[in-house]
């Protein structure tokens, strides 16, 4: 649906990259290689979103490197997002699902999904105390819908989740 509304394979591409986690920082080589399209092409589009202010650039003094991330400044930030998670069905996994098995604390997306890479695959961390056969049943009848397997690890607390830090993530609630 996105598609059709944005022109571009590219952009799309990259608007749910950037705004599916807008903590990700993006570099150009790095987009050329994974959208699998020349340098000039992501360079293009690149352009194109920071003359409408969509996403900025941010500085890496560290290798001279310009990056790219959303802005979430811009007054078409949430609406833009929120269109993003819709397309994927991350706004009615949280609504139909999180809200619904028992006291949530808190929901990571995290590896491909967490770096706006959509792929088969989307895997979650959720730690609260959770009723995991509802879960599991609500999560069976969502894969169908997402067109997606969705994997995921449950911590009854906090002080037991592996460090988020060394994997990308993305906390949802």
């Amino acid at each position: 649906m996105i598609e059709t509304l944005i022109q571009g394979k590219i952009r799309v591409k990259l608007l749910t990259k950037l705004f599916l986690n807008p903590n990700n920082v993006v570099y150009l080589r790095g987009l050329e290689k994974e959208f699998g399209v020349s340098s000039n092409t992501v360079r293009l589009e690149l352009k194109k979103l920071s003359s409408v202010n969509l996403i900025e650039t941010v500085e890496n003094s560290e290798n001279n490197q310009k990056q790219y991330r959303a802005n979430p400044e811009h007054p078409l930030f949430d609406n833009l997002r929120g269109f993003i998670l819709k397309q994927f069905g991350l706004d009615a996994l949280i609504e139909k699902v999180f809200d619904r098995i028992g006291q949530v604390e808190q929901v990571y997306l995290t590896h491909d999904w967490a770096e706006g890479k959509t792929g088969p695959f989307m895997d979650l961390v959720v730690v609260g105390k959770v009723d995991q056969l509802y879960l599991h049943d609500l999560i069976r009848k969502a894969e169908p819908i997402l067109q997606r397997k969705i994997r995921v690890a449950v911590y009854s607390d906090i002080h037991v989740l592996p460090n988020l830090e060394y994997i990308p993530s993305l906390r949802l609630i």
